[in-house]
């Protein structure tokens, strides 16, 4: 294992879960407090950044926190250390604690808030409730020796290219004769200097995420003979993925209302929920949506949800959930603090996959800041 810095981990987090996927405008995500340029071997993972989590990180030497909720969330007018706030960040870096912020993008990211609250409540056949981030998708066309078709096949399908659905690999051939005459200053890989070539090809045609776009292309040019390579790139209509808030599924069987609160009291360890509509009703199709989720009563009522499961919901959205139809099991923001195992077993995947050694900690402490009673 090799060891690491700062960088080198939210690059690899960044891959997974990137800011441009950030379903808010002006969401402060990113390093908030701190620097990354330095070793780091501990991470500390939480839902929220409190005097009690940084004294957590100070105790299992952590030198970098990995938050879902900013701890800046709004621009500060001064930093005092005789305040909360300002004490707080104080000791962050008198420790040197760095703290990096991942809101809506983790909201948003497959396997991320989002994915992991759905799979607590067990639902299946999984789709995005309210769609915020759609990646654009390319067609590749490369001109090919057939000598060198099926490893730049290969190489192009090892670096992302050819991913259709539930399919990997894909990709369309044609074959057709290549014409070139090298130059006075060419190398070419067949044919002489000066004269008229005919060279057999095949047309190599694959689908392109714009994420895997780069790595593509850098594939392509480092495994085709050529020192010249003939392509073509087209930006397609349809996109690649479409990502965003919430999700919306289905439970294995059918529920009473009253059971299904019951099932999201269990699975997201919480003494109480809140609940809008006729308890006997049956529920089948579930939606989720971590944090507040007092928007889009109206994007589940839409998606075909019997019950809309979202935290901190207002007076006048309930009624307004209850006059549409739409039950709605409320059991609090905290809930997502689902996100700190979920987060902590995925980077370390992510970082094995890199031999790189660093320990990645679930927070221990709950910040919930109710009680019930």
């Amino acid at each position: 294992m090799k060891q690491t810095n700062g960088q080198q981990i939210i690059q690899i987090f960044e891959s997974w879960s990137p800011k441009k996927i950030a379903a808010m405008d002006g969401d402060p995500i990113g390093l908030a407090v701190g620097t990354l340029n330095k070793p780091v071997s501990k991470v500390l993972v939480t839902l929220d950044v409190t005097m009690e989590v940084v004294q957590e990180a100070i105790a299992k030497q952590c030198e970098l926190i990995i938050a879902h909720h900013p701890p800046i969330f709004r621009k500060l007018a001064n930093l005092r250390t005789d305040t909360p706030q300002g004490k707080l960040f104080e000791t962050l870096i008198k420790h040197d604690i760095a703290v990096y912020a991942a809101h809506t993008n983790l909201d948003v990211a497959d396997g991320g808030v989002n994915d992991l609250l759905a799979d607590a409540l067990k639902l299946q056949q999984c789709e995005v409730l309210v769609p915020s981030y759609f990646e654009a998708l390319y067609k590749l066309a490369v001109y090919v020796p057939k000598s060198h078709a099926d490893a730049l096949r290969q190489a192009l399908a090892g670096a992302g290219a050819g991913q259709l659905g539930n399919y990997d690999n894909c990709s369309f051939t044609t074959e057709g004769v290549g014409r070139f005459k090298a130059l006075e200053q060419a190398n070419p890989h067949s044919g002489k200097i000066g004269r008229l070539h005919m060279e057999a090809e095949e047309k190599v045609e694959v689908v392109v995420p714009e994420s895997s776009k780069n790595k593509v292309l850098r594939s392509m040019h480092q495994t085709h003979p050529y020192e010249e390579v003939a392509f073509d790139l087209f930006l397609l209509d349809t996109p690649a993925k479409t990502m965003g808030l919430g999700r919306i599924g289905k439970l294995e069987q059918p529920m009473t209302l009253k059971q299904f609160a019951e099932h999201v009291k269990e699975n997201f360890h919480v003494p109480a929920v809140r609940v809008v509509g006729d308890l006997t009703d049956e529920v089948r199709k579930v939606a989720v949506l971590g944090g507040d989720g007092n928007k889009y009563i109206q994007s589940a009522k839409r998606a075909g949800a019997d019950v809309y499961v979202t935290g901190d919901l207002y007076f006048h959205v309930a009624q307004d959930a209850e006059a549409i139809g739409l039950h709605v099991v409320d059991p609090g923001h905290h809930v997502e603090s689902v996100m700190k195992k979920g987060v902590a077993e995925k980077m370390v995947t992510l970082c094995e996959e890199q031999r790189l050694a660093v320990e990645f900690m679930p927070s221990t402490l709950s910040t919930e800041p109710f009680q019930f009673l």
